[in-house]
């Protein structure tokens, strides 16, 4: 699956949980540790009791963005086509349809010209970056050429749904105050688990094999929605996270004029209690993001992680994956886990969406059915050595 200019590294290294006060000098802290019903931290030995500490991570994220909503008893979708776009590959609808009593989400969504019989395609959820165009980025009608990943996967014969996060695009002006949910992040999260639902209702799609992909704010709203979310087969994060003790935004002035360096964490849109409970100190926030990728295991993970993004540090990403590692390790899927470091800063370089591609196409075996690459995957100036988790 790999081309010869890439090696896969071994990464071994003891991974630590927040089932005590967290910091990165304490290594007796391991991921695969769990509370017992006495209070006790005990070690993982089985899958049972992986599940056991799995539900305690979604938990400790719940503390942070809100209680996700309940989907029993939801309205029709009521679904809208709003207007068109016929190509050569693949036909995009921009929708809007129902996901609860009184929201509406908007959305893109592709569907791939087929030549003979119809067959059941694959699905993806494509998310979009902090940008005001929302869900038009991941469609290349921006200015940042490497995010057309909703469209290329279009062209790829992926089904593919795009849709706005709350305050972007369509969804520009947004109230968070007056909605039910404590985070931004839960709306988007529910918001993106009822585009999961929608591809699930169509008949064109296999329900069967349906991932996940984003940049920078998709990318880690790609990684909390599979966490809640079991069907999310490939989840495809790039520039989406770090540790949070390695996480930066800005200068240390900023930072201390906004009260700590996690501050941007605690927007509105984001996680306020971020703030509000956890005074932006990251030995207090319940979670990390070696966690929350843990608890996608066993199911297949990708970061594009560049060595220079100014926010999501590389370091923080190497010292998570390895924790992440152990867990894959124990389950048996150390394949399904795979890190890319690109030689470049807050970006997903084609040479890097390319090898995420043939990724997604890996897992859902369609290595031999698409035809769509890019000619110029043997630049070694993007790339530093890699590894490989064997």
């Amino acid at each position: 699956m790999l081309v010869s200019t890439f090696t896969l590294l071994l990464l071994s290294a003891f991974s630590f949980g927040n089932l005590i006060q967290k910091k990165d000098s304490i290594p007796e802290t391991v991921l695969l540790s769990y509370i017992d019903k006495t209070g006790k931290v005990k070690p993982v030995y089985t899958a049972e009791e992986w599940e056991i500490r799995r539900l305690q991570i979604l938990d400790s994220m719940q503390a942070v963005m809100g209680k996700l909503p309940d989907r029993k008893k939801l309205p029709p979708f009521n679904l809208q086509i709003l207007d068109s776009l016929i190509t050569k590959n693949y036909i995009r609808y921009n929708i809007r349809f129902t996901v609860a009593e009184n929201e509406s989400l908007s959305a893109y969504l592709y569907f791939p010209v087929q030549q003979g019989g119809k067959k059941k395609l694959p699905a993806m959820l494509a998310l979009h970056q902090t940008e005001l165009i929302g869900k038009k980025s991941v469609d290349g009608q921006g200015p940042f050429v490497n995010l057309a990943y909703a469209k290329e996967l279009a062209q790829r014969g992926y089904i593919v749904i795009a849709p706005d996060y709350p305050d972007f695009g369509d969804l520009k002006g947004y109230d968070f105050k007056t909605d039910r949910y404590a985070s931004g992040t839960m709306k988007s999260i529910f918001d993106n688990i009822r585009c999961v639902d929608l591809l699930m209702s169509m008949p064109g799609v296999d329900t069967a094999r349906i991932g996940v992909i984003g940049h920078s704010l998709g990318g880690h709203n790609a990684i909390f929605t599979a966490a809640f979310d079991r069907r999310l087969k490939v989840v495809v994060s790039s520039c989406g996270w770090t540790l949070m003790h390695d996480y930066f935004s800005g200068d240390l002035l900023t930072a201390q004029k906004f009260g700590g360096k996690l501050w941007p964490w605690a927007q509105e849109r984001y996680m306020p209690l971020m703030r509000e409970k956890y005074a932006l100190d990251p030995d207090k926030v319940p979670f990390d993001f070696d966690e929350v990728i843990a608890a996608i295991a066993p199911r297949a993970f990708f970061s594009n992680s560049p060595l220079y993004d100014a926010n999501f540090s590389v370091e923080g990403v190497k010292k998570g994956v390895a924790r992440v590692a152990t867990v894959y390790d124990f389950l048996n899927v150390i394949s399904n886990l795979r890190v890319y470091y690109p030689d470049c800063k807050h970006d997903f370089p084609v040479q890097v969406r390319w090898q995420a591609y043939r990724f997604i196409d890996s897992v859902f075996g369609r290595l031999q059915e698409t035809k769509v690459g890019y000619s110029f995957l043997n630049n070694p100036h993007y790339f530093k050595r890699m590894e490989l988790f064997a």
